[in-house]
């Protein structure tokens, strides 16, 4: 009898797989969900930032009127992965780096140095999004959205963004 090595470069296919139409969406948006988290956080650790940080500079970045540190902690624990307490700890980190201050009337602000960070980072960003989206038409990714937010909303969860 001959054995041929499976090599941990290209491990053997399951022995059986399931029809996709059956497979658990659950599962797959979990996997999915851990894997584009995990290569998002890496990229920008590569720029010495967390997620959250990210979503603290890009919440200020797109805002005309300033939020107050409250606000931008409710805003974001609201609909991220993240209490309040970990949106708190953001601001903070990016205060003491000097990426953001605190104006007269408590609203925070990027400074200089937050809005070339948010530049920055935005540029990882970009890349990191092309990475993930390579090999995907922009018609299939529509539909997987429109797809899991109908699904979202059978399920009566928020199925926009920004409520």
């Amino acid at each position: 009898m001959t054995t041929v090595p499976v090599s941990p470069a290209s491990p053997a296919p399951p022995a059986t797989a399931a029809p996709a139409v059956v497979q658990p969406v659950g599962y797959w948006t979990w996997v999915a969900h851990q894997a584009v988290v995990r290569h998002l956080r890496g990229a920008l650790a590569g720029i010495d930032l967390t997620q959250p940080q990210w979503w603290v500079l890009k919440d200020i970045a797109a805002e005309h009127a300033p939020r107050t540190r409250a606000e931008l902690r409710n805003r974001l624990a609201a609909h991220l992965d993240a209490g309040p307490e970990e949106i708190g700890r953001a601001i903070d980190a990016l205060t003491a780096r000097a990426w953001l201050r605190t104006d007269e009337a408590g609203r925070v602000r990027a400074t200089d140095a937050g809005r070339a960070a948010t530049r920055r980072a935005v540029d990882v960003l970009k890349r990191v999004r092309a990475e993930i989206h390579a090999g995907v038409p922009e018609e299939d990714y529509a539909t997987t959205l429109d797809v899991l937010r109908r699904m979202i909303r059978n399920l009566g969860g928020q199925a926009e963004l920004y409520p």
